[in-house]
């Protein structure tokens, strides 16, 4: 008997699977991982049974709605272990990690989940805090990054970065730049008041305040 080849999906089938996805990404980007699958198949313009046929759980359909964000997060680590001088390669991992999570609050809380059914997020992961780890260590023998550095610090900042709300993504952006920038300071094993970027403005000012 011979193996039967999985059929591939019709067009009709294709296309509800690339809404659903595009509907995910958007909801989890602005209102994280805590959006309703209903409310997910209801901007895809599916029914749940069609959404739940396709993405059994919320896991499944996470890890694949932040697959390009995963491959992002791979790249960037690469170019920190590249960079001849470790700590300008721990900067830049620093800098471009804080924008790709200002870009998506759901991509933050699901670096920083349990997925037991998605083992390729898990693994890459673990690869890129494993290689943060060794660009810190570089950067510490080098003796720029402040020696009592550790991964959670690392954890830590991302989930402060998550708490930025702003009236656009732009702004979020913006701000988590400048956040970004104010991490590295505090990193650093003597500290250099570099300038800042630009302030994003995350709330009107006060009558009478000066900003």
């Amino acid at each position: 008997m011979t193996d039967r080849l999985p059929h591939p999906l019709r067009s009709d089938a294709l296309d509800n699977r690339e809404r659903i996805l595009d509907a995910a990404r958007a909801l989890f980007a602005t209102e994280g991982l805590n959006v309703p699958m209903r409310e997910i198949a209801r901007h895809a313009g599916v029914g749940p049974a069609t959404l739940y046929r396709r993405f059994p759980t919320k896991q499944m359909l996470a890890t694949e709605a932040f697959a390009d964000e995963m491959r992002a997060c791979h790249v960037l680590v690469e170019e920190g272990l590249a960079e001849p001088d470790p700590w300008r390669g721990f900067c830049l991992v620093i800098e471009k990690t804080c924008e790709l999570h200002a870009r998506s609050r759901g991509f933050t809380e699901a670096f920083m989940s349990t997925f037991p059914e998605a083992m390729d997020f898990a693994a890459e992961r673990a690869y890129a805090l494993r290689s943060i780890a060794e660009l810190a260590n570089r950067a510490k023998d080098a003796g720029h990054l402040r020696p009592d550095f550790v991964l959670d610090d690392l954890i830590l900042m991302l989930m402060a970065n998550r708490g930025i709300h702003t009236i656009s993504k732009t702004a979020r952006v913006a701000a988590s730049r400048r956040f970004a920038a104010l991490v590295i300071q505090a990193f650093r094993a003597s500290p250099q008041h570099s300038p800042l970027p630009p302030v994003a403005r995350l709330s009107p000012a006060a009558p009478g305040k000066v900003m």
